[in-house]
């Protein structure tokens, strides 16, 4: 009995350790505090290699993570430029379509449409002097703020 509650134990602090370590890299890519921020989903298909996609949904019930995020130049308020909304939605026309990029494994957007918020576009990539849509590979972070219902998407892509 005591091991299986040691077992249960280790567990739950590896569990919390992870959670502490992901707002950790949250924070300090968007360069705000999401310390207090519950998660709300975990999306993740980065393998050994280091290639996939990661869509963590974090929830604020407070007004935190909104001043820091207007407090900070790097982030935009909406609508999402171009290069942004083709990465997160896709674009299609009557001749041609390009993304998302940000889907799960059914195909589905990992970002809901979203009306109202602010956003962030980070190019990891070592050649920035192109176009981000125009690469043969991709390794970048979106984050997207939904000022309606204070959730914060972190994404990011590898590939």
């Amino acid at each position: 009995m005591k091991k299986l509650i040691l077992v249960i134990l280790i567990v739950m602090t590896l569990s919390a350790c992870s959670s502490i370590n992901q707002q950790n890299e949250i924070s300090k890519a968007f360069g705000i505090d999401v310390s207090k921020a519950s998660e709300v989903s975990n999306y993740n298909t980065h393998s050994g290699n280091g290639d996939g996609t990661t869509c963590i949904v974090l929830n604020s019930k407070n007004q935190d993570i909104l001043k820091q995020i207007k407090a900070n130049s790097d982030w935009k308020q909406f609508p999402l430029d171009e290069t942004t909304k083709t990465i997160v939605y896709g674009y299609e026309d009557k001749t041609s379509s390009v993304g998302s990029f940000l889907k799960n494994d059914k195909g589905e957007n990992l970002v809901p449409e979203i009306e109202n918020g602010y956003y962030i576009l980070i190019d990891r990539q070592s050649n920035q002097n192109d176009n981000i849509l125009n690469r043969g590979s991709f390794n970048f972070t979106v984050g997207i703020y939904n000022t309606d219902d204070n959730n914060l998407y972190f994404c990011k892509l590898d590939t």
